[in-house]
């Protein structure tokens, strides 16, 4: 059977940051963001890689995985349409401190991460709708801290996205 999960088109609309954007800003970055395919198991980026753009999943799914010295991973977060992948970038790193992997098939608009770090240190909106993006990322990641210490793979618990963020509750007003 054809999967044809990664020739469908796709809107930057469908990802919500993107979509939320205020409209003078959406103007001048939509024309530099590229649309690309993310099969299962693509690797984004590494842990300590340096980073030069960042993600937004318009039908994809990213996880987050923090990687042992010893060279073991647990996941940490998952990124969907709700959110970008790249957060150190404009959080003042350059690189990741975790991997990111393809966790669900499917698109993601890339953009320069200079052309955000532009957008988010001169508009004010972007910087507000970014960091409440970072906290509700870093609640996710508080989230599957206190699942993983307290329930066990045995038991049968499976780590779960926080509810999607609607577009309304980032709007900015």
């Amino acid at each position: 059977m054809h999967n044809d999960s990664l020739h469908a088109p796709c809107a930057p609309q469908q990802n919500h940051l993107l979509a939320t954007l205020p409209a003078e800003v959406r103007k001048r970055l939509y024309p530099h963001l590229e649309l690309v395919p993310l099969p299962l198991g693509l690797t984004l980026c590494g842990p300590d890689c340096t980073l030069n753009h960042v993600y937004f999943p318009a039908d994809a799914i990213v996880s987050l995985l923090y990687v042992t010295m010893n060279g073991g991973s647990t996941e940490i977060a998952l990124v969907g349409n709700d959110g970008i992948v790249g957060v150190s970038l404009f959080m003042g790193g350059n690189s990741m401190p975790q991997q990111s992997v393809v966790q669900s098939a499917g698109h993601a608009y890339r953009l320069d991460g200079r052309l955000l770090m532009q957008e988010f240190e001169h508009v004010a909106a972007v910087t507000h709708l970014l960091l409440r993006y970072t906290q509700a990322l870093l609640t996710q990641i508080g989230q599957t801290a206190v699942c993983n210490r307290y329930h066990s793979v045995e038991h049968g618990t499976a780590t779960l996205p926080l509810a999607p963020v609607k577009p309304r509750s980032l709007a900015i007003e």
